[in-house]
């Protein structure tokens, strides 16, 4: 057999120079991968939210897991594993070795198709991926234990990751098993405080892409099977009550025309900075991973203080999670889009144009669009901003104050919705506190036009109630005061 082209041996890979002794693989190099974002952008479009939350937490539990051993006192919450001696852990390399192995055991299973990356990673800092000891003497065997022990615990938590509930073959990773079937159509209101899958182009992430011209397609509940995914900080979500959207329902006129009527007031008030914001906080693997790395930074925390932070957050946001879905669920409450046109028809309104356009005024209800594409779930309560707040009261509790000290940059013209245009010089976004992010995380969901004004304001405390449980698990973990 003859080939023809270039050789097929594959080039060596690279080197990347890593301090084992000093360094932390959380920061200097996980959540640097794509600048920061973790899992990057091109790995998981900005609103796969559930998918994001599930995958992360199973990443970050296992770091945590897996430097359970070296710490004094701390225990694994789904291994077991032996304390080694202080002098094991007088440098950060048994911690960092451990940490890496324990992330491959989990992107092999859990990530898939990041699982190459990650083995070209660890191959050039020196580590081999194929070693599958699992020696709890060495650091080694210690991250295959724990990586291996999440993903055990996890992989049929009911998430369907596999795609097999239900099926015996052509399984569908993360499908919907509970049988899920909206009230509305995309072509017919039947229920205007009901959630209505939208009709548009096909397009995942914000600017559409190639091949998606011509081609539209239905939104589906994205995982609504979540809400019944194991939980770890409480039993049932059902336990916990959140208020019906009162402002949602269709048969109080006015409160329902009141809550349409706020989102085109912000729609037709955007501000580039607004805009920006909403693109952010839209971004999961960017605004969801940054700011605990940048109260990490501001907090000057050590490599234990980067696992624990980040196991507390995304437990916040795991556990969040399901409750909101369930309550999604429960609620099935409509999109801004349905209740606008519901209130207005083809009625001339005052809002954003689209892209390029600004504020017009003579904009048909019926042909109003979200500065971003609406989410394919229903709308309360609002999931950006309860992870936003549950995160920062994660991270509060558990570094013991507000401070975030986060400041972001982005270049004129770098905005996906309105490339070039948005925003018209460089911008800098600064949070100097957790409560700032909040209020502008909560704030960013009405500028996008995807929830509602009292949505996002009731999300905030029902949201931070799952930061307490989470920092109070986790640091039964780190005291050890967990059973055997």
């Amino acid at each position: 057999m003859t080939t023809s082209g270039h050789s097929a041996v594959a080039p060596a890979a690279p080197k990347i120079e890593f301090d084992f002794d000093n360094g932390n693989f959380i920061r200097d190099l996980i959540t640097t991968n794509g600048g920061g974002g973790f899992p990057p952008a091109e790995a998981i479009a900005p609103g796969d939210t559930s998918i994001y939350t599930w995958i992360t937490f199973l990443f970050q539990v296992s770091w945590f897991d897996a430097l359970a051993p070296y710490h004094p006192t701390a225990v694994g919450v789904y291994s077991r594993i032996d304390r080694r001696p202080a002098e094991e852990s007088a440098t950060n390399r048994n911690k960092n070795i451990a940490g890496l192995h324990a992330s491959y055991q989990v992107v092999k299973v859990a990530f898939a198709e990041r699982a190459p990356v990650m083995r070209m990673a660890m191959q050039a800092i020196g580590l081999n991926p194929d070693d599958e000891s699992e020696d709890p003497t060495t650091p080694v065997g210690i991250g295959n234990i724990a990586g291996k022990a999440v993903v055990a615990a996890r992989l049929h938590d009911g998430m369907n990751h596999l795609g097999d509930k239900g099926r015996t073959y052509n399984g569908r990773p993360y499908a919907d098993y509970t049988g899920y079937t909206p009230v509305n159509t995309a072509y017919e209101l039947r229920d205007p405080s009901r959630w209505q899958p939208a009709l548009g182009p096909h397009q995942r992430r914000v600017g559409g892409g190639p091949g998606d011209k011509g081609v539209f397609t239905v939104q589906q509940f994205a995982t609504p099977q979540l809400r019944l995914v194991q939980p770890v900080t409480f039993t049932d979500p059902a336990d916990l009550e959140l208020a019906a959207p009162d402002h949602l329902d269709h048969t109080d006129a006015e409160a329902y025309k009141r809550a349409a009527d706020e989102v085109l007031q912000a729609s037709a008030q955007l501000t580039d900075e607004q805009k920006v914001k909403a693109e952010f906080f839209e971004h999961s693997p960017v605004s969801l991973t940054w700011a605990p790395r940048a109260a990490a930074l501001a907090h000057e925390l050590d490599l234990d203080g980067w696992a624990q932070l980040f196991i507390t957050t995304s437990l916040a946001r795991f556990d969040n999670l399901i409750a909101v879905w369930h309550h999604k669920h429960g609620y099935d409450a409509v999109r801004p889009f349905s209740a606008i046109r519901h209130v207005y028809g083809s009625t001339p309104v005052t809002a954003w144009g689209g892209p390029g356009k600004g504020t017009v005024t003579d904009i048909p209800a019926d042909e109003w669009s979200s500065y971003l594409p609406a989410g394919n779930h229903p709308e309360y309560p609002s999931a950006f901003t309860t992870l936003c707040s549950a995160q920062a009261q994660a991270a509060r509790r558990y570094l013991g104050d507000d401070v975030l000290d986060w400041t972001h940059a982005f270049p004129a013209g770098s905005a996906q919705t309105e490339p070039g245009l948005v925003p018209a010089g460089d911008l800098k976004l600064s949070w100097e506190t957790w409560t700032d992010f909040v209020d502008d995380c909560a704030h960013s969901r009405v500028w996008a036009g995807v929830a509602f004004r009292e949505t996002a304001e009731r999300s905030i405390p029902f949201g931070a109630q799952f930061g307490d449980r989470a920092h109070e698990f986790i640091q039964r973990h780190i005291n050890g005061d967990v059973e055997s």
